[in-house]
C-alpha cells in the first residue's frame, strides 16, 4: 500500500507565523502531517527574520536536520525568504523555497521533485478558511497583513509588505467555523494588528467594530489581541474594556520609555501619552504587557537610567524584552553609539526583574481566575487565566480543553498553583 510522505512544520517567530503554518497544514491533501521531526520526510521551515540572530537560528536548525534518519527534504518559507532565502538556496542548504503568497499552493509545491525558488509577492491575502487549529487549544486568527510604520530597527515591512486588511466577512466566517468546532478563545493577530481597517471602506475604527461583531458569534467566550500600538487605542476601543468577553490583558508596544530613544527609533508613540494610556487601562483591571528593546544604538547610561525610572511608573505586568540585535538593511544597523553586549544583557536583567516583581504583586490581587486548560505536563494541568498568567492545576480528572473557575490558589514567584 502506498505510504504518504510525512511533513513536519518548524515555526519560528510571531503568532502570524503560527497562523500561516496552520494554513499550510490545512492544505496538505497528499501528505501526512507529523509532529515528530525524526519521522518526517519533509521539513517545512516557517522562518522569522526580525533580527540577524533570527536568521542564524534558522540556519542552525537547518544544519541540525542532518542528524535525522530520513534525511528530510528542507523547504524554506516565511519572512526569511526575503532576506537570507536566496543565499541558503544557492548554498544548497535548502531544497526549495517559497514566499508567503505561495503558501496556499503548498500541496502542489511539495509534489515537485526538482528544486524550486518561488518568492512570490508582498500584496497577497490568503483565501483559506481553516476548520481547526492543529495542536492548539486557543484559536489564532489573522485579521491583517503588513505594516506602514517604518521604525528604524525593523525589517518586517519589507518582508511582509504594506498594511492590508482581510474583509470583515472572511474573519467572521473563519471565527464562526472555529467556534462551531469547539474553540472558545480567539487571539487576533497580524503584522500591525491595530491598523486593521486600512484599505476597507468606512473602517476608521475598524478594530473596535470588528471586536463587537466577533463577540456576537455563538461560542466565542474570550477574545485576546496580539500586540497593538499606543496610538491605535481609540475612544471606541476604550469603550470595550469592560466587556466580559475581552481578555483582561493587553499587549501594547512601547519599545522604550524615553523621549530620546523613541525619536532615535523613529517611533510614533509619545512617552507622556503612553503613561496616561497605561494608567487608564490599568484602572479598568487589566494586566498590561509591552515590547522593549534594550541596548539599541544611542542608549547611553543616562538614557537607560531615565528609562528605568519611567518603567517604575508604568503599571506593567508582562514584558517581551530583548537586547538589540542588528538587522541588516535597517537604519539602526548603521547608527553610531553601539551598546556593549554585556552592558545590554545586564540592563535586560534589570528590566525584566522589575516587571517580574510587578507581575508577582499583580497576581496576588486578582480573584477569581477564569482559566482555559491547554495541556497536561508532567501530571499537572497548565493553562492561562484572563490576565494571561500561567496557572498550574492539580486535578484527578482530565480537564484539558476545559474552562475552570479558580478562587483558591497559591501565588508563587514564577507561577500560580491551584487544585481543582
Amino acid at each position: 500500500m502506498f505510504s504518504k510522505q510525512k511533513v513536519f512544520f518548524k515555526t519560528f517567530g510571531c503568532r502570524t507565523n503560527v497562523v500561516d503554518s496552520q494554513i499550510m497544514m490545512s492544505k496538505l491533501k497528499d501528505f501526512d502531517l507529523t509532529f515528530s521531526e525524526k519521522d518526517a520526510n519533509i521539513v517545512v521551515i516557517n522562518s522569522c527574520t526580525v533580527t540577524n540572530s533570527a536568521d542564524s537560528t534558522a540556519r542552525n536548525y537547518i544544519n541540525s536536520l542532518k542528524k535525522f534518519p530520513n534525511n528530510p527534504r528542507v523547504i524554506f518559507t516565511g519572512c526569511g525568504v526575503w532576506t537570507k532565502g536566496e543565499s541558503l538556496f544557492k548554498e544548497n542548504k535548502i531544497d526549495a523555497l517559497f514566499g508567503h503568497s505561495e503558501k496556499e499552493k503548498i500541496n502542489t509545491l511539495l509534489k515537485q521533485e526538482d528544486r524550486f525558488f518561488q518568492a512570490g509577492d508582498l500584496k497577497h491575502l490568503d483565501e483559506t478558511i481553516i476548520d481547526e487549529m492543529k495542536g492548539k487549544s486557543r484559536a489564532f486568527v489573522k485579521i491583517q497583513e503588513g505594516c506602514d510604520f517604518r521604525c528604524s530597527y525593523c525589517i518586517i515591512p519589507f518582508v511582509r509588505g504594506d498594511a492590508r486588511a482581510y474583509s470583515e466577512e472572511k474573519i467572521l466566517e473563519q471565527i464562526s467555523i472555529l467556534a462551531s468546532n469547539g474553540f472558545g478563545e480567539f487571539i487576533l493577530t497580524g503584522t500591525n494588528l491595530g491598523s486593521y481597517g486600512k484599505g476597507l471602506e468606512n473602517k476608521k475604527d475598524g478594530l473596535a467594530l470588528l471586536l463587537k461583531k466577533i463577540s456576537q458569534i455563538r461560542g466565542v467566550r474570550r477574545i485576546r489581541l496580539g500586540s497593538v500600538e499606543p496610538i491605535q487605542i481609540t475612544d471606541e476601543f476604550k469603550e470595550l474594556l469592560s466587556e466580559p468577553w475581552m481578555a483582561k490583558q493587553l499587549h501594547i508596544a512601547l519599545q522604550h520609555t524615553t523621549k530620546d530613544m523613541l525619536s532615535i527609533m523613529n517611533r510614533r508613540n509619545k512617552l507622556e501619552k503612553d503613561l496616561e494610556l497605561f494608567e487608564y487601562i490599568s484602572s479598568k483591571g487589566y494586566a498590561l504587557g509591552t515590547d522593549f528593546i534594550v541596548g539599541h544604538p544611542g542608549e547611553s547610561k543616562e538614557i537607560w537610567e531615565e528609562a528605568i525610572r519611567n518603567i517604575h511608573k508604568f503599571p506593567l505586568t508582562h514584558i517581551h524584552a530583548f537586547t538589540y540585535s542588528k538587522r541588516d538593511g535597517t537604519p539602526s544597523a548603521t547608527m553610531s553609539g553601539e551598546v556593549n553586549g554585556n552592558v545590554a544583557k545586564a540592563r535586560l536583567k534589570e528590566l525584566t526583574d522589575i516587571i517580574y516583581e510587578k507581575n508577582y504583586i499583580f497576581r496576588q490581587n486578582t480573584n477569581p481566575l477564569e482559566v482555559l486548560i491547554e495541556q497536561n505536563k508532567n501530571g499537572k494541568y497548565i493553562g492561562y487565566d484572563q490576565y494571561f498568567n500561567s496557572i498550574e492545576v492539580e486535578s484527578n480528572s482530565d480537564i484539558v480543553g476545559d474552562w475552570i473557575y479558580v478562587e483558591d490558589y497559591t501565588v508563587q514567584k514564577n507561577i500560580t498553583k491551584a487544585k481543582f
